[in-house]
């Protein structure tokens, strides 16, 4: 399946440059950042991180306050937000889950258009997804645990943080990629149910934003299989990916992008994409993001975090299709 990475259309830096310096739009009082999900995880961090460095750059009395509000994979947030003024004082730090998987596999559930009632500003950053098995499971890598379940159709299920999420697609698509597997998908209300699932061996494996699994991992809970990614990742370089172990040609990533109401004025928006790719140029920025599990975006414009999102949307359309999923329906 083709694949257009975070690497899509960017701006080049002068010109990034060029808009911080005359952004035409001056915010006088605070913004708040809506984030979808309870506070804590990557999309949190990422949104915390960005929102302290933007504020300088937008104007003297500007400051980004984060409001959490979590609820039906991000539906509830997004919904909310979109529903706010097109001003610029009220933004979404949206996700693959709020505006790709669960908009492709429920869309009589979600309540909003995730292209057509948002304004695109800028891609914030991603990561992959990794396969995880309890510390204690005999599966040491991806290939025993695809034999393992070829064996036992049926018998071994495997966990995620939630219906039509992006790693129950995500798990979906690997069960095709793989030649066809059948197990049984448990979702849980969140990410640290899922890790303690693990932990007490309920599920035999499951699909989590590397960003949430890490901690667990590294503390030896849970041990990593492979990474949906097309490159291993700095922060495990041991963990294999998908692509060269079961899965040629896999690649899967979870993301962050930032957007408006639908409206929102061009001064407005091109003042914070400026802001945005300023903010992730800075070296201790992108650190600290990365030592979160979040991989910085590079430079990117409005038109092609839109374009981003077209994209997303349609490959997961895709995976709900080849998979037969019947979710909300």
């Amino acid at each position: 399946m083709r694949r257009r990475t975070l690497l899509a259309a960017g701006l080049s830096l002068p010109a990034i440059h060029a808009q911080a310096q005359a952004p035409g739009w001056v915010p006088d009082r605070p913004i708040t950042l809506v984030v979808p999900f309870l506070a804590g995880g990557s999309t949190d961090i990422a949104a915390r991180v960005l929102g302290e460095r933007m504020g300088p750059r937008l104007g003297p009395n500007a400051r980004l306050i984060v409001e959490n509000r979590a609820g039906a994979g991000g539906a509830v947030g997004s919904d909310w937000a979109r529903q706010r003024p097109a001003d610029g004082y009220t933004l979404l730090v949206a996700t693959a889950s709020s505006h790709a998987t669960n908009p492709a596999a429920m869309p009589a559930q979600i309540p909003y258009d995730p292209v057509a009632d948002f304004t695109p500003i800028a891609v914030l950053g991603g990561g992959p997804l990794v396969v995880v098995v309890p510390a204690a499971s005999p599966y040491r890598s991806m290939a025993e645990l695809v034999a393992a379940i070829r064996a036992r159709p049926g018998d071994l299920p495997w966990a995620t943080s939630g219906v039509g999420g992006v790693g129950h697609l995500t798990g979906e698509y690997m069960k095709i990629a793989v030649g066809g597997l059948q197990a049984e998908h448990v979702p849980y209300r969140g990410g640290s149910q899922v890790m303690e699932a693990l932990a007490k061996g309920e599920v035999a494996y499951s699909l989590e934003v590397l960003a949430s699994s890490a901690p667990h991992m590294k503390d030896g809970l849970s041990r990593g299989l492979a990474v949906t990614s097309l490159a291993r990742h700095p922060l495990f370089p041991e963990i294999p990916t998908l692509d060269e172990t079961v899965a040629k040609g896999f690649e899967v990533t979870t993301w962050n992008v930032l957007l408006g109401p639908r409206g929102l004025p061009a001064p407005a928006t091109a003042a914070l994409s400026a802001a945005v790719n300023a903010s992730l140029a800075e070296p201790a920025v992108r650190e600290r993001l990365a030592s979160a599990g979040v991989d910085p975006s590079p430079p990117t414009t409005p038109e092609s975090t839109r374009a981003f999102l077209v994209s997303e949307l349609e490959k997961f359309r895709g995976v709900v299709q080849r998979a037969d999923l019947k979710l909300g329906r």
